[in-house]
């Protein structure tokens, strides 16, 4: 019930905590908003270890705790929790807790380099929504109850599960195990199968995962329980066979098989299914995943700047905490921005700082500005002739004393020097004073260096120069601008099509061209003056027509002579002037003449995917599940070139069912670039009007105003779900009560595990389910209501794909071909590995990847 909070600022603020080096620790923090600023703004903010990122704190309700945990082995006397990059809201925090464990049930080979991100910890079979924890478990490590309704946590149950208990006590052999309580308490497949479907947070990865099995009913001698456990991405596994009895040497005994490291999906499916031989349906405990997090040692500057402010360690400046560079610098520090930071500027003007300057201010080799003036420092200058980057020395109005060292004429980059007003003696070294701004009054005994008014004298000639060249300059614009203003609008257009012309980087691809430009009777002989209207929008109409070497063509004539419709008109030209990919619709030219703007494309027979979904092209011919699935795929290939296959990025910002257009054989191809942008080289968003259609809107881009690519993967979720249902993205009659939007609608349906609630009728059951519940999760992911937590387009079509794989095999076995396919989808998936969603996978040694029982 109370908090400490933070203000909105560039700084972090950490937390040290004292711990004892080479002991594993639990630290686990809660966030529990109660609107304590009443401004009902839901905070977002970064929580980091040390140097490390380990979570972004998303607030979406403001009386449900946030809660985060980690497992670590202390490398040092000391671990820091950091608050910071506050982008909505103030960072807060309500509780932060440290919990030492004393045997090594979570020692892994790789705790030097990682941690471990709790993900998931169930206590399957639990008589009760309630969580075990302290005292029940002495480290208090929270067992979630599995009978909580999370948001999309465990759905899918298997039919037959049932719930089991005993009151008898479990040997649990370590009191690092989970706790009697949790171990008292499974599930059993009493049709011969459990199956969950479970969320991971922070994967897809590599991560440590283990169940636990205690048998707690009592078979008669001639029963026995042996299960396997199937993941259907990992079929090495199910070879392994788990009797829990023999494995755990007696009933009542923990038995705790599992891995140290194996890569996860975000969406876990995952199958206990007996064995041909049993007579008892599989039984489950418990479960714990957690996810490989790689430590980022900070900036190997960092003792170095921990010796520098140990003398002030009291000063409030010296308190930031944590990495000095990471994951954002202290505000007296600034780095570059090295996967392993260097520190480049020191400001520390005006902090009371007294005695020598620092000598390990001279260690820092990669500094380039060093501010220490309005100080009480006293003695000579250190030798800094180690720091060759220094660009910038201020030590003015302290109390220095000593010569001006001539080590000062040896670093190759200063231009500032500034030491006036302090008590430095002798003569200024010669050269010094030479194209450097050399700043050294006020020192009484400090004597004038020769030449330097011969240098003040070149640097103003030089001033004077530039200045008659700038005026030069201006007036040759302003002449080229007049001449430019007497151009015809055609070839202005075209020249500046010629000049905008960004470059695509996917291989293969040539250089865009400048489109080419129709004439206006071309238009009208291709189109019979405009005959045969085949579609229209808010841009205009569009027509059909045929060139001379019998091409049928698209025309999009613009209808609106507004600003605005004539940027669009120019923005999509210049777009699809650089953009070519097969799953594009193919731009072919524009005609802009007389006051007409018209845009050119090929002529895609099956129109829209919106006719064929809810339109007047279904009359009771609907597209197949696997259809629908290829032509998502086929959409998903567009657009993912569109964010990574071109430089700069394009960014589409209207996709919807009406602008994905069929060809003759049903692929699709994305269309209308009207009001696409391109990404800004190095930004992670673009600041843009908000434009779009009402269901597709990215609604962090509707409040922020902040454009980026995973704007596009919202709209794209939101296609996902009406290729599932059947339905308008936004309807007034189909959603129930209070209900006009297709992602509250189905959000609702999928996290309480009633897939069937908006799967489409008219698909009548010719579907696999495994492959419409990844569609669907991936569909919620897409729909997430923050940029970052939603995939990216590679991870998106890397499902689809996965689903379409699903489904071939579904029709295989049905067909009688399943060998076949499966040696096909062996073979499709190790292509599919390098499309995308295994960015974040690490490269941890394979050797060591089989299961473990311990």
């Amino acid at each position: 019930m109370t908090l400490r909070h933070f203000p909105e600022d560039s700084r972090k603020y950490c937390y040290t905590l004292n711990v004892v080096s080479r002991t594993r620790y639990l630290v686990r923090a809660t966030f529990l908003y109660g609107n304590f600023d009443n401004n009902n703004v839901y905070p977002k903010f970064d929580v980091s270890i040390g140097a490390t990122p380990w979570s972004t704190i998303v607030i979406s309700d403001a009386n449900t705790i946030e809660s985060i945990e980690l497992i670590f082995l202390a490398s040092s006397p000391t671990i820091s929790v950091c608050l910071s990059n506050a982008t909505t809201g103030q960072p807060f925090i309500s509780t932060l807790e440290l919990r030492q464990f004393n045997g090594s049930i979570y020692y892994t080979e790789f705790e030097s380099r990682f941690y471990l991100s709790v993900s998931a910890r169930i206590n399957f079979g639990a008589d009760s929504e309630a969580s075990v924890r302290y005292p029940d478990d002495p480290f208090d490590r929270i067992w979630e109850s599995d009978l909580v309704k999370k948001a999309n946590y465990l759905v899918d149950v298997a039919a037959g599960t049932r719930k089991v208990s005993t009151d008898m006590p479990i040997d649990i052999n370590r009191n690092d195990r989970p706790p009697q309580k949790v171990m008292q308490t499974a599930v059993v497949g009493t049709n011969g199968s459990l199956t969950y479907r479970l969320n991971l947070d922070g994967f897809p990865g590599f991560g440590w995962a283990f169940t636990y099995f205690a048998e707690i009913e009592d078979l008669s001698s001639s029963e026995s329980r042996k299960f396997r456990l199937v993941l259907p991405d990992h079929p090495e596994i199910s070879k392994a066979i788990v009797n829990i009895q023999e494995n755990a040497q007696g009933k009542y005994r923990v038995y705790e098989p599992g891995f140290p490291n194996i890569s996860l999906p975000f969406v876990l499916s995952f199958r206990f299914g007996k064995t041909s031989d049993s007579s008892r349906g599989p039984l489950l405990n418990a479960m714990e995943i957690n996810k490989y997090l790689e430590k980022n040692d900070g900036s190997p500057d960092g003792d170095i700047v921990a010796g520098i402010i140990l003398p002030y360690s009291s000063a409030d400046w010296a308190q930031e905490g944590g990495d000095p560079c990471l994951p954002v610098s202290w505000s007296w520090i600034r780095c570059n921005s090295d996967a392993q930071p260097r520190v480049i500027t020191i400001t520390l003007s005006g902090k009371n700082l007294t005695g020598n300057i620092p000598t390990d201010l001279t260690k820092l080799t990669g500094l380039v500005e060093l501010w220490l003036d309005d100080n009480d420092l006293t003695g000579p200058i250190p030798d800094f002739s180690r720091c060759t980057e220094l660009k910038i020395i201020h030590l003015e109005n302290n109390q220095l004393t000593g010569d001006l060292p001539s080590f000062l004429t040896n670093l190759p980059n200063l231009r500032e020097l500034y030491v006036q007003n302090n008590k430095l003696s002798g003569k200024v070294p010669a050269g010094l004073d030479k194209n450097i701004i050399l700043k050294y009054s006020g020192n009484i005994d400090l004597h004038e260096a020769s030449g330097r008014g011969k240098h003040i004298s070149i640097i103003i000639g030089s001033l004077v120069g530039a200045a008659v060249l700038l005026i030069v300059t201006v007036i040759s614009c302003l002449h080229l601008k007049r001449l430019k203003g007497k151009n015809h609008d055609q070839e202005q257009f075209r020249d500046s099509m010629t000049v905008q012309r960004p470059v695509s980087t996917l291989s293969g691809t040539a250089p865009a061209e400048a489109a080419h430009c129709f004439t206006f009777t071309e238009i009208e002989d291709a189109t019979k003056k405009l005959e045969r209207k085949i579609g229209s929008g808010g841009f205009g109409v569009v027509y059909y027509g045929k060139l001379k070497d019998g091409k049928e063509i698209a025309v999009k004539v613009l209808t609106s002579n507004s600003y605005q419709g004539k940027r669009e008109f120019s923005n999509e030209v210049t777009l699809l002037s650089r953009i070519h990919h097969r799953n594009l619709v193919q731009f072919l030219g524009y005609c802009q003449e007389d006051g007409r703007s018209m845009l050119v494309y090929e002529y895609m027979h099956y129109g829209t995917l919106k006719e064929h979904l809810y339109g007047p092209r279904t009359h009771g011919r609907n597209i197949s599940w696997i259809k629908r699935l290829e032509i998502a795929e086929d959409a998903a290939k567009g657009i993912e070139y569109l964010h990574t296959g071109c430089v700069p990025a394009i960014i589409h910002r209207d996709l919807k069912t009406s602008n994905i257009l069929l060809d003759k054989y049903m692929r699709a191809k994305v269309s209308d670039f009207g009001l696409s942008k391109s990404a800004v080289d190095g930004a992670s968003h673009v600041s843009s009007i908000v434009r779009g259609t009402v269901g597709y809107l990215d609604p962090e881009y509707y409040i922020s105003q902040q454009l980026t690519d995973k704007s596009d993967v919202y709209s794209f979720g939101v296609i996902l779900l009406e290729l599932m249902s059947g339905q308008e993205a936004i309807s007034n009659e189909s959603f129930g009560v209070n209900c006009r939007n297709i992602v509250q609608w189905a959000k609702t349906h999928i996290e309480s595990g009633d897939i069937q609630g908006i799967i489409d009728p008219s698909l009548r059951d010719e579907y696999d389910i495994q492959s419409m519940w990844k569609i669907a999760e991936k569909a919620l992911m897409c729909v997430q209501p923050h940029g970052h937590m939603r995939p990216s387009m590679s991870e998106v079509l890397k499902e689809i794909q996965d689903a379409i794989l699903i489904e071939r095999e579904a029709t295989a076995v049905k067909e009688g071909n399943s060998d076949e396919l499966s040696r096909n989808s062996m073979n499709s998936s190790v292509n599919l590995g390098s499309l995308g969603g295994t960015d974040n996978y690490l490269a941890l040694d394979d050797s060591i990847a089989g299961p473990t029982a311990r």
